[in-house]
């Protein structure tokens, strides 16, 4: 019988795993960092990370708006936003572990990142797209493998 996160804060109320996945990166690095995560006390706020259920699987995404009933939500490292309700919510980040020190989300070089991640994110939603874009140009010329097999000899 496996046991889910939703039982696991039920029973302990802190629920500590290694990060799968890089829509976090840079913040966490997948099979690298462990997080912890906590049932939230409260609604959650701006700049926090939620654990929450999308269907069968689990998702840790920063919340970038807060609505009446829902959160907006979006990985550090992707550009689509996700309207979350509240129900779907099942934890906090409260910390993480990296290279066997413990960070919790309350230090300033972590508000300072936070911050500054939000700040420039609609650059690097554009170059986001235009790396994108690039790409499809390439394929359709044909010289994507030509330029793959150049960027990689760097």
């Amino acid at each position: 019988m496996t046991t889910t996160f939703e039982q696991l804060l039920a029973q302990d109320g802190r629920l500590v795993y290694k990060t799968k996945g890089t829509s976090m990166e840079p913040m966490l690095r997948q099979n690298r960092d462990l997080v912890i995560i906590e049932v939230p006390a409260s609604r959650l706020k701006k700049y926090d990370v939620a654990l929450y259920s999308r269907g069968e699987s689990y998702v840790l995404h920063r919340v970038v708006d807060v609505k009446e009933d829902c959160y907006l939500i979006r990985g550090d490292n992707t550009y689509a936003l996700e309207n979350v309700p509240d129900g779907a919510v099942l934890g906090v980040l409260s910390g993480f572990v990296r290279k066997g020190k413990q960070h919790s989300v309350d230090e300033d070089g972590y508000r300072r990142y936070v911050r500054f991640w939000d700040a420039i994110y609609p650059l690097r939603a554009v170059c986001f797209r235009c790396r994108r874009m690039f790409v499809r140009i390439a394929r359709k010329l044909g010289i994507l493998p030509i330029l793959k097999k150049l960027l990689r000899r760097k």
